[in-house]
């Protein structure tokens, strides 16, 4: 390294001994089966996570209202319901950084095997909670501290699988590779869209039975699996190589982290705007949106979902390579783009009540348009920050963004959905107009998305082992 490279390094490549920078900078890489055996690992552990994901979101639309937030007002049991799905949310930034600096100071490996846990078995245990008219008020208090331990745990997930794969794929393949734990989500959501189907098929209501518990229950299998996977794992290179250095350094304190790394930080929250806020709208929102204003039946509308699912299966690994090929940057600021212009016509649509329209709509706006953004970030917020922190900076910046725009986006807009279903207008339920604020929402968030794409440096084959963020 030359003097003249040392002279303009940041503080933190500073601070260092030549002899360790240049040590960092040589990067080792998993073997490829390796690679290929972290890959599935990380994605079945997304796969639970959505799984558990779409599960509450199904039942938060078409089960939760009823058995725990009776209400004598139209809709409003909805947003009780909708309010525990927030809630989730809002611990998962907490989340984040708890088992971010664990992370960044115990390794990816360890972080993954207790976040799955965590997940597994707050889920699995909705499955046992009975409902307010048994219990009372017990019932929804019991719900949302299992909601706040699913948070919780998830706040860590997919930033740590995300993290992984990028620490562990060759630079010129990183997009794709990291790209692939997102599959989880479409394997979750196939899975309990599926689900859902069948029980609605079979018995319609479903929330006055039973069977809806099923499901829940099974989140223990998937834990099982996910666990012996994960023990399995081996830790990321690049934070092996980072320990095998650094082995009694500090981890960066939380409060380090959000001054010094502000900037990609406040960038990444308006990546995520779209991507966060429009997921939760599409699969949350948009089904409950159809069934309970438009009319259409709950298996058609959960059908919509598993249908995007499979579409976003085929975009989430080809976002990554097109991010590979194209840039990140370009490719993200693209699918935001097509978020905003669809969201219009989507929505309408949606009003519509067509079944196979909105199929075809939602897997527009939410298979192609929002996962194609998720297929992008997985190595894209990594790639922004430096090696010490990495972890726990991605873990905020993600599930910090899940606040602000994924848990509140349902709960905001089932409330104007209850607001507007309270006037008819020429003996037409005015709620079904709802559409209008609805889209004009989702193109602002993707708006938020498209700013912030012109405020970061392209990071596409950056190197990981630096300590410094990307600006």
């Amino acid at each position: 390294m030359s003097a003249t490279t040392m002279t303009t390094s940041l503080p933190l490549d500073q601070e260092r001994p030549l002899a360790m920078t240049e040590a960092l900078s040589q990067r080792p890489e998993m073997a490829p089966e390796e690679l290929r055996r972290a890959a599935w690992t990380c994605s079945v552990g997304s796969a639970m996570e959505y799984y558990d994901f779409a599960l509450y979101s199904l039942a938060s639309a078409l089960v939760f209202g009823p058995l725990f937030f009776p209400s004598s007002i139209p809709g409003m049991g909805l947003v009780g319901s909708f309010a525990t799905y927030f809630i989730g949310f809002a611990v998962r930034p907490i989340g984040g950084i708890f088992f971010g600096r664990l992370g960044d100071r115990h390794g990816r490996k360890k972080v993954l095997l207790l976040t799955v846990t965590l997940m597994g078995l707050s889920s699995a245990a909705i499955g046992l909670i009975p409902s307010y008219a048994t219990i009372g008020i017990a019932a929804p208090l019991l719900l949302v501290l299992m909601r706040i331990l699913q948070g919780f745990g998830a706040g860590a997930e997919q930033a740590g699988a995300a993290v992984m794969m990028t620490e562990s794929a060759p630079k010129e393949r990183r997009g794709y590779f990291a790209a692939l734990p997102f599959l989880g989500i479409q394997m979750g959501t196939v899975a309990a869209g599926l689900i859902y189907f069948g029980m609605l098929t079979g018995v319609p209501n479903i929330a006055e039975t039973w069977i809806w518990r099923a499901p829940f229950l099974g989140s223990a299998f998937l834990l099982v699996i996910a666990l012996y996977m994960r023990l399995n794992l081996k830790e990321s290179p690049a934070f092996a190589k980072l320990k095998e250095e650094e082995e009694h350094e500090e981890v960066m304190p939380i409060r380090e982290v959000l001054t010094t790394s502000w900037r990609p930080i406040t960038a990444g929250l308006g990546l995520r705007m779209a991507e966060n806020g429009g997921s939760s709208i599409y699969q949350v929102l948009s089904i409950s949106y159809l069934v309970h204003t438009v009319g259409m039946s709950s298996q058609w509308g959960t059908l919509a979902l598993i249908g995007a699912a499979f579409v976003g299966a085929v975009t989430i690994p080809g976002a990554g390579w097109l991010s590979d090929r194209y840039g990140r940057v370009r490719v993200y600021r693209a699918f935001a783009i097509l978020q905003a212009v669809t969201a219009i016509p989507v929505w309408y649509v949606f009003s519509q009540g067509n079944p196979v329209l909105s199929m075809i709509a939602l897997s527009l706006a939410l298979g192609v348009a929002t996962w194609g953004m998720f297929g992008t970030q997985g190595a894209f917020l990594p790639e922004m920050f430096g090696v010490r922190h990495r972890y726990t900076a991605v873990s905020f910046t993600r599930e910090f963004s899940s606040v602000i725009a994924g848990g509140v986006s349902p709960m905001v807009g089932q409330f104007l959905i209850a607001m507007f279903a309270r006037f008819n207008i020429g003996g037409v339920t005015s709620g079904k107009f709802a559409w209008i604020p609805l889209a004009t929402y989702v193109i602002f968030l993707a708006g938020l998305a498209v700013l912030a794409t012109f405020f970061i440096p392209e990071t596409k084959g950056r190197d990981l082992m630096s300590q410094n963020d990307v600006f």
